[in-house]
């Protein structure tokens, strides 16, 4: 066979191979019953070679174009992977995709990132005249808005009233003392007591006046022992416990040492005021190395007039440190006299009778606060309506009256002195808890704020029966107390240029009545039967 014959041969061959492979493909593309006919895969073209299209002899007529039309759009339709899958085989009737759908992975753009100007470029732009007088323009704007923001700051300064200097305070300055006289009645005995610091914690009490407990036969001066606990309080070692606990939670311990407190006589005797006195003297010495932090004593005003020298070393033992309080008691209630004696004894607070006065009304107390104010630093004022030897606050001024004095002793410039059970009022449960509160609520804003613990003192009103005063620190929030002590209701015409026309209901011993935080106008302030209230305004120029 010559070459050329056995070339023909194979081109027969390839061209049967073809027919045979593009036969197999129609059968696989039959689908419900359809036949597609025509349809043969493109591109399968071997070296070089080319495939025509089948046509019938003659051309096309018009039906037979349009039918080719329609033909065309079916293959259209057609999945893009020719019935085969992912592998090359053909596709199972159930595993062929629907019609028109077509995946496309697009690729991701990626992500130009800024990197700004580089050094060489920043160099050349910051170099430029434009921004050379930009730059010094905006250096020349910042610093003479500095320098106007500091003129105008020390104007402002120097237009601004100086604050004043605060007042150098003791302790017993910075709150109430709490005094307990029976230390049986009160715990049953000093380790009782010291179980009980935690309440009196919570209402803020800056110091407690302990006893007396000294061993002290009623008028028995031979036998008084200032150094020796008597019995029914306890012992030596409890004291110390008491001692010390009261220190961890900020409360100074003052004691009782006032010689003849069972009889009647605080100092027994003229005869033995001089040999008691000199024995006080040790005794002082040692209860203030047991840690107590300072001393009361009853009666200063006849000691001090007996025996002039031994009082002067009784008051340098006590006063020599500066932490350590000298009270003195007295029986006057004249105001001129309480003022005499706190000058002449030298004390640094004197408990007297000027608010417990029989027959004494609102217009006589407001003379008295007033007398006391003006004569004495208020450092040196303390204000009490009850003791051990008194009774109760809620006896001496009624129940009703409790609450009502309870804000008059926290408010007076001075310190508030209140005896055990003076903030309960010993009344029915429900009663003592409210009394509670508002004691507790009271010390703990004269705690903090300067006008109540040393602001200056203002009488705004006083009648027989009502009383206002006002309370201010400099540029601190302004406190006003007003009470009325009649049966019936009263109303106090407040309308001085120094006060607003409005103020804020601070306190009121009427639960509800004005509510707390409320507004009240001062023209005509009206305060129920037995009522007191503590109203606030802010310090204006």
């Amino acid at each position: 066979m010559s070459q050329e014959e056995t070339n023909v041969e194979l081109k027969e061959a390839e061209v049967k191979d073809a027919e045979v492979k593009d036969t197999e493909v129609k059968d696989t593309e039959v689908k419900d019953g359809e036949v597609k006919d025509g349809e043969v895969k493109d591109g399968e073209v071997k070296d070089g070679e080319v495939k025509d299209a089948e046509a019938t002899d003659g051309g096309l007529t018009d039906a037979e174009a349009q039918e080719a039309e329609l033909d065309q759009e079916e293959q259209e339709k057609q999945p893009m992977t020719g019935g085969l899958d992912a592998c090359g085989d053909a596709a199972s009737p159930g595993a062929a995709e629907k019609n028109g759908s077509v995946h496309l992975k697009i690729p991701e753009e990626a992500e130009v990132k800024f990197t700004g100007l580089s050094k060489e470029e920043l160099l050349r732009v910051a170099g430029t005249p434009g921004w050379v007088r930009t730059r010094w323009a905006l250096l020349i704007v910042f610093w003479l808005g500095w320098l106007g923001m500091l003129v105008a700051a020390v104007v402002l300064i120097l237009q601004a009233p100086p604050c004043r200097d605060l007042p150098e305070l003791n302790w017993w300055n910075k709150g109430p003392l709490y005094q307990i006289g029976d230390v049986q009645a009160f715990s049953q005995n000093l380790k009782g007591l010291e179980q009980r610091l935690e309440s009196l914690e919570q209402l803020k009490v800056k110091g407690l006046v302990l006893g007396p407990i000294h061993v002290a036969p009623a008028d028995q001066p031979k036998d008084l022992r200032f150094e020796e606990i008597s019995p029914d309080a306890g012992n030596l070692e409890q004291f110390k416990g008491l001692v010390k606990a009261a220190h961890k939670k900020g409360i100074s311990v003052v004691l009782d040492l006032t010689p003849n407190y069972r009889g009647s006589g605080s100092w027994f005797s003229n005869v033995s005021v001089t040999n008691v006195a000199e024995r006080l003297k040790s005794a002082l010495v040692f209860w203030l190395d047991q840690g107590v932090d300072g001393v009361q004593l009853a009666g200063v005003e006849r000691v001090a007039s007996v025996v002039p020298l031994l009082w002067s070393d009784i008051r340098a033992i006590v006063q020599n440190g500066t932490e350590e309080v000298l009270i003195g008691v007295t029986e006057r209630t004249s105001a001129d006299e309480v003022s005499s004696l706190l000058s002449s004894t030298g004390v640094d607070l004197l408990l007297s009778g000027v608010l417990r006065a029989a027959n004494t009304d609102a217009t006589e107390r407001a003379q008295s606060i007033q007398q006391l104010y003006s004569s004495h630093n208020q450092s040196r004022l303390a204000w009490s309506l009850g003791g051990r030897a008194d009774g109760h606050l809620a006896t001496l001024g009624g129940p009703a009256l409790l609450r009502l004095h309870q804000l008059l002793l926290l408010t007076l410039p001075g310190t508030p002195v209140f005896n055990y059970g003076d903030e309960i009022g010993l009344e029915d449960e429900e009663e003592r808890e409210s009394s509670r509160r508002l004691f507790q609520a009271l010390s703990e804003l004269r705690g903090r704020e300067r006008s109540l613990m040393f602001g200056d003192f203002l009488l705004l009103y006083n009648s027989s029966s009502s009383l206002a005063f006002l309370r201010s620190w400099d540029q601190s929030e302004r406190y006003l107390a007003a009470f009325n002590w009649a049966d019936e209701a009263a109303t106090l015409p407040l309308s001085l240029p120094a006060l607003p026309q409005h103020a804020t209901v601070s306190l009121s011993t009427d639960d509800g009545s004005p509510a707390s935080n409320s507004k009240v106008q001062l023209e005509a302030l009206r305060l129920g039967p037995g009522q007191a209230t503590l109203l606030k305004f802010p310090y204006s120029a």
